[in-house]
């Protein structure tokens, strides 16, 4: 079986080409080129650019296997870069990796994989592709809690996900994927994760946006929920719904972000109490199921980082409403994760809410 794996230069994804060569598969290594200014030539960690991409040539060569390098700087731009400064200036906070997964990694690799004739696309994704009782495909979390990246591929479609292996989903922990690397020779064994935006040097990503999107950064009111004006603030993109650092603004009681609106450039802040919202709407839904016509049960996730909690949706065809159980902070660009039990349903993004001229959120 000729598989084609996704080599972004780090351990994970090396160790899942080294796995499929002991385990007999013909592997070909395919690494994205995204983007590649500045410091990003040196930077290690940072995915896709510079030293990753030829930490990955070396573990091709030394597992002897076919190793090609795509230039897609110019499609990344236009679908990471620009639409992650687009979300900033719309009064949201984007999520690029799941954009990136979305867009270019797995609709990019899957074209590959089909032109050089691999009967599947491997990553070092930690999730599980299963079979369902009626033979489908289906995503579920990964065996290891801590490292699960379900959350960041719930887009990935049915289609997609029929093709796609996960190797590294079923391991039980970080360790086990380290030992991996040091029993099979792979050279970037102790090479550390990526923990930052990779195309943001030093995490200033408001440099970034400014430079795209200038209009972010212009200064503007800090109002409460009534609408009286307590401040100033330096850019929309500064700043995010739930946000209760930084703001620049006194008062007796923390004050937080509870709503943007990039109409009037007014960050409006509230209590903490007044943060939670009973529903949450969501755009731009992947269904990894066929969609329930009727309100189903089922657990969400608002983070990446948090665990799923109890909820209840329903779906009109067009927005998918959710329910928490118990209210939630819900960040606009953000996505919401639908699960049951390990199980991925669907995944969208949060749609910000309107804001009246008072500037509450409605």
């Amino acid at each position: 079986m000729r598989v084609l794996v996704a080599m972004s230069g780090g351990v994970d994804s090396s160790v899942v080409a080294a796995l499929l060569v002991e385990q007999g598969y013909e592997v070909i290594g395919a690494t994205l080129q995204l983007y590649d200014h500045g410091a990003a030539i040196q930077k290690k960690g940072a995915c896709c650019a510079g030293q990753d991409i030829r930490d990955a040539r070396d573990v091709a060569d030394r597992l002897g296997i076919p190793h090609y390098v795509l230039d897609r700087e110019t499609r990344f731009r236009q679908a990471v870069i620009e639409d992650f400064a687009d979300s900033y200036a719309r009064g949201e906070t984007p999520i690029p990796c799941i954009r990136c997964n979305q867009t270019v990694k797995f609709q990019d690799l899957t074209a590959l994989a089909e032109d050089l004739g691999c009967e599947a696309l491997a990553t070092g994704h930690y999730a599980r592709r299963l079979d369902g009782p009626d033979g489908l495909p289906e995503l579920h979390r990964a065996a290891d809690p801590v490292r699960d990246q379900s959350y960041f591929l719930a887009h990935t479609t049915r289609a997609q996900l029929a093709r796609v292996l996960f190797p590294l989903g079923g391991l039980a922990s970080k360790a086990e994927v380290r030992a991996h690397a040091a029993r099979l020779g792979v050279p970037v064994a102790e090479k550390p994760d990526s923990q930052d935006i990779c195309f943001v040097p030093e995490g200033r990503y408001d440099a970034l946006v400014g430079k795209l999107r200038p209009e972010a950064l212009e200064p503007g009111e800090i109002v409460d929920e009534s609408g009286a004006v307590l401040g100033t603030h330096r850019g929309i993109a500064r700043y995010t719904v739930g946000q209760g650092r930084g703001l620049g603004v006194s008062a007796p009681e923390r004050l937080f972000v509870t709503a943007l609106d990039p109409a009037r450039r007014r960050v409006v802040v509230g209590h903490r109490a007044e943060l939670p919202v009973e529903e949450v709407a969501l755009g731009e839904v992947n269904w990894l199921i066929t969609p329930p016509e009727d309100e189903f049960r089922c657990e969400a996730k608002l983070r990446g980082r948090e665990q799923p909690q109890p909820a209840t949706a329903a779906w009109d065809g067009t927005t998918l409403r959710l329910r928490p159980d118990t209210p939630a902070v819900a960040a606009p660009g953000q996505a919401a994760v639908l699960y049951d039990g390990s199980r991925v349903l669907a995944g969208g993004f949060i749609l910000r809410r309107a804001v009246d001229r008072a500037g509450r959120a409605a």
